[in-house]
This record gives C-alpha cells, structure tokens and sequence, in this order.
C-alpha cells in the first residue's frame, strides 16, 4: 500500500497542478481580506453565504479536489496501464485505500489552509469559527475525493461530469431546492461548520451534528467501496 500511495503522489503533483490549486486557494482569502476593507462590507449572512458556502465549499474545494482525485485512477484508466496495478493478487482495496489517500493528502493542505486563513481574517481571530470552518473544510475534501475517485474509475470524462456536477447539483440544485441538500456533499460540509458553532448560517435549516456525522461517513465509505467494486469488476486489458 505504501508504495502505491508514494507513486501517486509523484503522479499527482505536477507543478501546473499544483499551481493551479494554489491560485484557486487563495481566492476565498483574497475576496476576505478585500471584504475587511472595503466600505461597503457585506453582513456576516451574506459573507457566509457567498464565501464560506457558494466560493469556498462549493465551488473552490471540489474543483481543487476534482483536479487531483479525478486523475488517481482516470489517467491510467486512459492510457490502460492500470493492469500494471493489478497484476499482483493483492485485494482491490489495497489500491483504491492509498490513492484515496494520496488525493487528500495532495488536495487537503490547501484547502485546510485557505479555509483557516480565510476564518481568520474573517471572524478576526475568532478560535470557535475557524476551527469550525476548517474542520468542516477538510471533511468536505475527504468527501469530495471519495466521490471523484470513483468518478475516475468509472469514466475517463471524469473531468467533465465533475464540474457539470459541481456547476449543476453543487452550485445550482443544491443551492435552490432544499430536497436536493440531503444529497450534497457541500451542505454536509455546512451543517458540520454550524453543528460546531451554531453562529454559523445561523438561520438556516441544518441536520444535526450527529447526523451531519453519520451520513459524512456513511458517504465517504459508500463511494470507497463503489471504488473497490468497480476495480474489481471493470474490464482491464
């Protein structure tokens, strides 16, 4: 396992990729420290609403993650040198485990940074929020990289439906119909933040922290075993 898991961190931190997850980054924290300034401030509501929620869990987290977990399996699906992977009698998990692993580990320092930084600056210092904002951030990584593992497994246009699903269910159908929020990964992330600091997106409907728990890990380990299903039943050349 630990050898898979440092060859896909090789494969997976290509310097334009890594460039372009550090731009994306640093946009919730930029719009932040340029909020503080301005005169025209938005409410917290509102500040809530459109970074911590619509920019950072719902648009920049899944797109860094989809640029990293996506790719764990979909380039060697492409170009069919995943046989290469399971040649040797080793159970599927043992592969789907660390590439899931590695697409965290790749994609979660900058999001847990940009989250931390971007509370910080926003709630001035506030020890509550940003720690609520930043757990509920990586947990929304964590998510987040369990379904596009999978997605890679399953198509090689991964990159393409992840981003229909993050423009269309994410960012639209998430967004205004409240039965859709049950199956997005994004307002999970949200009723964790509010399940930690009820101060958080304060008048909307959440589900409780507990529950918010539960479906996060009944999700994450849903699509891993999907992951492991499908490498074990796709055809490999």
């Amino acid at each position: 396992m630990g050898a898979v898991y440092l060859l896909t961190l090789r494969q997976l931190s290509g310097r334009w990729r890594i460039l372009i997850m550090t731009v994306l980054a640093a946009m919730p924290v930029i719009f932040a420290v340029l909020t503080l300034r301005s005169k025209d401030a938005p409410s917290v509501m509102e500040f809530e609403v459109a970074v911590l929620s619509a920019m950072l869990a719902g648009s920049i987290a899944p797109l860094v993650v989809l640029a990293i977990a996506a790719a764990a399996f979909a380039n060697e699906v492409e170009d069919r040198t995943i046989a290469n992977l399971t040649l040797s009698p080793i159970p599927r998990w043992h592969i789907v485990v660390p590439k899931l692993l590695a697409a965290i580990t790749l994609a979660g320092p900058f999001i847990v940074v940009s989250a931390l930084l971007t509370a910080h600056v926003s709630f001035l210092g506030d020890a509550t929020a940003t720690i609520a904002v930043t757990v509920s951030a990586l947990a929304g990584v964590a998510l987040y990289a369990s379904a596009f593992v999978w997605l890679g497994l399953v198509t090689t246009q991964a990159i393409g439906i992840g981003l229909l699903y993050i423009v269309l269910w994410e960012g639209f159908f998430a967004g205004f119909v409240s039965g859709a929020r049950l199956l997005s990964i994004r307002h999970y992330a949200i009723a964790l933040m509010h399940g930690m600091d009820e101060r958080r997106f304060a008048l909307a409907e959440h589900l409780s922290l507990g529950a918010a728990i539960v479906t996060s890990i009944v999700v994450f380990a849903g699509f891993l075993l999907l992951s492991v299903r499908r490498l074990r039943r796709m055809d490999i050349p």
